[in-house]
C-alpha cells in the first residue's frame, strides 16, 4: 500500500497533468546517458509535459534549477525503446522516470538508441556499453568531489539546487584532468557519476560536466519526494543500492571509488568494500578545504580504514594529489 505522502503526491501530479494537457503542453522525453554490458543495457530518462518539447528533449534549452522542479512529470507512461529498428518497451515510474533494463546486445563503446512515447518527438539517448574484457572502472560522487557546492548546508543547498545554474558552480581543481588520465591508462574504462541529487537536475549536471571537460558517463541520481513507504527518499540508501547493483551487473569489475570527506562517502565506500572486496581497486577521498569542511559539518575521516584492508585508501585535496598517490601505490602507471 502506498504511503500517505505518496498518495498525496500522486493526487497533485494527476491534477497538474490534467491542467498541463488542457494548456496544450506536449509529452517530452528527456534522455539520460545509460550504460550496459554483454547482452543488455540500462536505459534512463524522464517523461515530462512541456511547451518547448523539441528544445528541452535535445538539451538545448538553458533551464535554471528551480524550473526543473516545476515541470510536470507523466507517471506510468509506456516509452518505446527503438534499437536497430526493433521496438522494446519501458514504463516510467510515479515521477516520470524511466529506468529499465533491456535484454538486447549492443557493441562495446558508445551507442545511440531512440526513445519515443505517444505524442512526443523522437529523441536519441546515448548508451555506453562496457567491453566484457574491461576490468577497471570509476564511480565518482559529484557534490564536493567534482563540483564545489557546500551542499549539506541547508540554505546553500536550496540556493544551489533551485536558483543557480551550471555557470555558477565551480569545478574541483584537477579532478577532470585526473579522470581523463585514468581513462587514458585504462582503455575502455567507464566513468559513472553517483549522487544523491534528484533526476530533476540531471540536465544541469550534464552541462556542468561537459563544460568543465569531465568524461562522459551515466548519472545515477534519485527521484524527488516521497516513496511508496516513507515521507522522504534516503540518499544514502540510493548510493548503497546503486553500488550493490553495479557489483551484481559487473562481477569481474574492480572500481576506483572516488568521493570526499565531508559527507558519508567514506562510510558508504567502506561498507561496499566489506561486502564486495573483489570489486574495489581502491578508494580515493578528496579532502575538503577548511571552509568547505565547515559548510559540510566537519570531516569524517577514520585513520583505521587504511590499516584495516589491503585495498589502498587515498587522501588528497585535489586531482593532482590523488594522481600522485595512485602512482605511488601502484594503481596506475605514470604517464
Amino acid at each position: 500500500m502506498l504511503h500517505r505522502a505518496a498518495r498525496m503526491e500522486d493526487t497533485i501530479h494527476e491534477f497538474r497533468e490534467r491542467n498541463a494537457r488542457r494548456r496544450g503542453l506536449i509529452p517530452t522525453i528527456v534522455p539520460f546517458v545509460g550504460y550496459g554490458g554483454d547482452g543488455w543495457f540500462r536505459v534512463l530518462g524522464r517523461v515530462l509535459l512541456t511547451k518547448d518539447g523539441e528544445k528541452r528533449s535535445t538539451g538545448h534549452t538553458h533551464v535554471r534549477g528551480w524550473r526543473s522542479f516545476t515541470s510536470v512529470p507523466i507517471d506510468e507512461v509506456v516509452v518505446d525503446v527503438v534499437v536497430d529498428g526493433v521496438t522494446h518497451h519501458a514504463t516510467a515510474d510515479r515521477g516520470g522516470v524511466v529506468d529499465a533494463r533491456i535484454e538486447v546486445g549492443l557493441p562495446p563503446g558508445w551507442n545511440t538508441i531512440t526513445l519515443r512515447t505517444e505524442g512526443s518527438l523522437d529523441v536519441s539517448a546515448e548508451i555506453f556499453v562496457i567491453d566484457p574484457s574491461v576490468r577497471f572502472g570509476m564511480v565518482s560522487d559529484i557534490d564536493d568531489t567534482v563540483m564545489v557546492t557546500a551542499l549539506p548546508r541547508p540554505l546553500l543547498a536550496a540556493w544551489n539546487t533551485f536558483v543557480l545554474d551550471e555557470h555558477a558552480r565551480r569545478p574541483v581543481p584537477g579532478m577532470a584532468v585526473l579522470y581523463e588520465r585514468l581513462r587514458a591508462t585504462h582503455d575502455g574504462c567507464p566513468v559513472i557519476y553517483l549522487s544523491t541529487g534528484a533526476w530533476n537536475v540531471a540536465p544541469t549536471l550534464y552541462r556542468f560536466l561537459t563544460r568543465n571537460f569531465y568524461p562522459r558517463g551515466p548519472l545515477l541520481l534519485t527521484d524527488w519526494g516521497p516513496t511508496h513507504d516513507r515521507w522522504f527518499r534516503s540518499g544514502r540508501q540510493h548510493k548503497q543500492q546503486s553500488l550493490a547493483r553495479l557489483a551484481q551487473e559487473f562481477p569481474d569489475m574492480e572500481w576506483l571509488l572516488i568521493g570526499d570527506d565531508g559527507q558519508h562517502d567514506e562510510d558508504l565506500y567502506g561498507g561496499f568494500l566489506r561486502d564486495h572486496p573483489s570489486n574495489v581497486a581502491g578508494v580515493a577521498i578528496r579532502q575538503l578545504s577548511s571552509s568547505e569542511a565547515v559548510f559540510a559539518g566537519g570531516r569524517s575521516r577514520s585513520e583505521e580504514r587504511e590499516r584495516a584492508t589491503n585495498v589502498p585508501w587515498i587522501y588528497a585535496p585535489d586531482g593532482a594529489g590523488i594522481w600522485d598517490q595512485l602512482v605511488e601505490k601502484g594503481l596506475v602507471e605514470p604517464n
